[in-house]
């Protein structure tokens, strides 16, 4: 069985693709509490590391001979919508997890981040990761993947970096886009709006007929839960969303007008099972899932990674 340690698990979107991909975790790294409680609750079994890993990179050595080292680090120095201050922003761990390769020795590495890490103004930074990351043994490659080529129903463009040690980084390949277009958010959603018996839900879920735009997590430090900014609730508008505020609880049967989100039904458009349960009050839940890496591109990638880690690395024949 291939080994995983998770840097910045959150919820458990990575985790859970790293899961249905064969991996069994040897530890989860986070420092919310709340992404912790949720991550206990859906797997009492796993080993939850509640700490910062500028902390635990001090004994990362512990965990030295896994087979692979995931995360989903910050994002804010590279998002669009941040400073884009990179490795000058103070929540950037990209070297801190350079670290803990030096010390883990794994055999892969993956690590998922904003689109914003591939802007030119990053080009020079991207560079020398590449470099820090060859001087440890590892090939280095990154791709912009569309979660909605793998089925979930949303337009969350995601930046996955892989690292595979030398000799097998030659059986890596990117997994192929799923043939078919995911589902609406109507057919994803119409379920889960007439769970209470609102009459309009058929009506509605006919008129949802396009993938969701990218779900905005928000920041900790601003307001209460949404859709996003006004550009993204506009977007939510057309599909007939009101996007301003997340719903304690479907539509009653005489809903009027444009009936908002539950978490669960953020969660399903993130490509979370339903029985992925999110702890804590609305707020704190729906910012779980907002923030998370859809399972299904998790999972995409990690079968690609544990092809090639299974694979046997053939010698050079001697002349």
């Amino acid at each position: 069985m291939l080994t995983s340690l998770e840097l910045c698990a959150g919820a458990g979107g990575q985790a859970l693709g790293l899961e249905k991909a064969g991996f069994h975790h040897s530890a989860l790294v986070e420092i919310d509490k709340h992404c912790c409680n949720t991550l206990r609750h859906n797997r009492p079994e796993w080993n939850v590391l509640e700490e910062d890993v500028q902390l635990f990179k001090e004994r990362a050595a512990e965990y030295r001979g896994i087979d692979l080292l995931a995360g989903g680090l910050p994002c804010p120095p590279f998002s669009v919508a941040g400073k884009q201050l990179g490795e000058k922003d103070e929540r950037n761990l990209f070297n801190d997890a350079l670290d803990i390769v030096d010390a883990a020795r794994p055999r892969a590495v993956m690590i998922e981040n904003v689109r914003g890490f591939l802007d030119a103004v990053f080009h020079d930074y991207r560079e020398r990761l590449k470099d820090q990351l060859a001087k440890l043994g590892y090939r280095t490659d990154w791709r912009l993947l569309n979660a909605s080529d793998f089925g979930v129903p949303q337009l969350r463009p995601r930046v996955v970096i892989i690292a595979v040690e030398q000799k097998r980084a030659d059986l890596f390949d990117w997994p192929e886009p799923n043939p078919h277009n995911p589902p609406t958010v109507g057919e994803t959603l119409r379920d889960l709006m007439a769970a209470r018996g609102w009459r309009g839900a058929d009506d509605w879920a006919s008129k949802a007929d396009e993938i969701a735009p990218t779900i905005v997590g928000g920041s900790k430090k601003h307001g209460g839960p949404d859709l996003g900014p006004t550009r993204a609730r506009r977007a939510w508008a057309t599909l007939g969303v009101e996007g301003r505020t997340i719903a304690p609880e479907a539509p009653d049967p005489f809903h009027n007008g444009m009936p908002r989100l539950t978490v669960p039904m953020v969660a399903r458009i993130q490509g979370f099972p339903d029985d992925w349960h999110f702890t804590g009050a609305k707020t704190n839940a729906y910012r779980q899932v907002g923030n998370a890496f859809p399972p299904p591109v998790a999972e995409a990638v990690a079968r690609n990674v544990s092809a090639a880690l299974r694979k046997r690395v053939l010698k050079p024949v001697s002349a």
